[in-house]
């Protein structure tokens, strides 16, 4: 916890922490309003509306993507989204499911041009000796939200409506506003971040070409989109508790805080500890394991078993996301972005397509669902290993490969 002695980190960290939770008491709300209003249905919507944005703007947004490069410009960002946030239980009230839909998707928009930016902007904020660390501490807000922001969900609701949550969140959008403003205007930051012509022409590498280029991130990028897949059977916890277990809400609350607590040990190990420096064979091998766990997940007895695995699945969880935000982190902004987009781009395709179909498969026989899912993310994460070990002892990149520029930090 050194970093947040220092520098714009304290600041930054707060800030994020505070959107993230946010999210997480907005994810919440909407899908209980969409639930309350217009059934199931209107809730698979909502996930999709929100999704497609980072569909298309990965796939054929890269000039628009370029505009926000800038923490000045992810301020604004956030102005937006908390406008519209703070507007929802409005707009719900005068335009229905339609409003909720447009919201959602603008939302998405949102989320779109500001996750791949800000992610490709860290790295530039301390040393490349402490990349991994800051990776680390920024997961760490999404741990502490997971864990956090239900049980807050409920305390709330207590003592406000349901349109409190919602502005709530505005309240942590703004919070996320001024500390991206604040940080914009130091000088200290300038030097890293595109600005003018840079920013708005769209220049810098294509993301086919670094991934030809770059084949071993090509492969961990086709992993994770592929795991996430497979990985869509997760929704149907409550159904595996209840089937499997004769379990109710309380049981599935247990699974979720012991989740929730694995993943935050996970992360203080993850952020601290040195990592392989083949960070995409490691993050393979790393996916094979939590297939293991998901697999074994379908064939818990007891409620004890049900906690103890769901505490290691938890705590693999964020030696995926610092050891995936690390390896991107080596390469040099321009390229960190367009692989960030890249990757958001992929596995929200990927979640999109497997929502359609695999939940309601999987519903119906939910050991079997967690065996499959868990079984095809171990094979795949362990074929991910094998080519990317293989790649590194033949040493033979495809035409025009190039190596990765360690151009991190200042």
């Amino acid at each position: 916890m050194l970093l947040l002695r220092r520098g714009p980190l304290p600041l930054l960290w707060g800030a994020q922490t505070a959107s993230v939770f946010g999210d997480r008491l907005y994810a919440l709300a909407v899908m209980w309003l969409a639930w309350q209003r217009s059934g199931g249905a209107a809730m698979g919507l909502v996930a999709i509306a929100e999704s497609v944005p980072y569909i298309v703007l990965g796939t054929v947004g890269r000039r628009v993507m370029e505009r926000f490069t800038t923490l000045r410009a992810l301020a604004l960002v956030d102005l937006v989204r908390m406008v519209l946030v703070a507007a929802l239980p409005w707009t719900w009230e005068v335009f229905g499911t339609p409003g909720l839909l447009v919201s959602a998707a603008l939302l998405g928009v949102g989320g779109a041009l500001f996750d791949p930016n800000l992610g490709a902007l860290v790295p530039d904020l301390v040393r490349a000796e402490e990349v991994q660390a800051v990776n680390g501490l920024m997961d760490s807000t999404s741990r502490i939200a997971r864990v956090a922001g239900p049980g807050s969900a409920g305390v709330l609701l207590a003592v406000m409506p349901m349109a409190g949550l919602f502005w709530l969140d505005a309240g942590t959008f703004a919070l996320s506003a001024v500390a991206l403003a604040v940080l914009g205007a130091g000088n200290g930051l300038r030097a890293s971040v595109p600005t003018g012509a840079s920013a708005a022409s769209g220049a810098g590498p294509r993301a086919r070409v670094l991934v030809r280029t770059h084949p071993e991130t090509g492969v961990v990028l086709a992993v994770h989109g592929i795991v996430i897949f497979a990985g869509a059977v997760s929704i149907v916890m409550p159904a595996l508790v209840a089937v499997r277990l004769g379990g109710g809400i309380g049981t599935y609350g247990v699974m979720l805080a012991a989740t929730g607590a694995g993943s935050i040990v996970g992360n203080a190990i993850a952020g601290n500890v040195g990592l392989p420096k083949a960070l995409p064979a490691f993050y393979c091998a790393a996916w094979s394991v939590s297939g293991a766990l998901m697999a074994a997940t379908g064939s818990v007895s007891t409620v004890t078993e049900l906690v103890a695995v769901s505490a290691a699945y938890g705590a693999v969880s964020p030696f995926l996301a610092v050891s995936l935000s690390t390896h991107l982190a080596r390469f040099p902004p321009a390229a960190r972005r367009r692989l960030l987009t890249l990757d958001q781009t992929v596995i929200r395709t990927m979640g999109t397509l497997a929502m359609a179909g695999i939940p309601a498969l999987a519903a119906a026989h939910p050991s079997a669902g967690f065996t499959a899912g868990g079984l095809a993310t171990a094979v795949v994460g362990i074929a991910g290993c094998a080519v990317v070990v293989w790649w590194a002892k033949t040493r033979t990149p495809l035409p025009g490969a190039e190596p990765v520029l360690e151009s991190v930090g200042g």
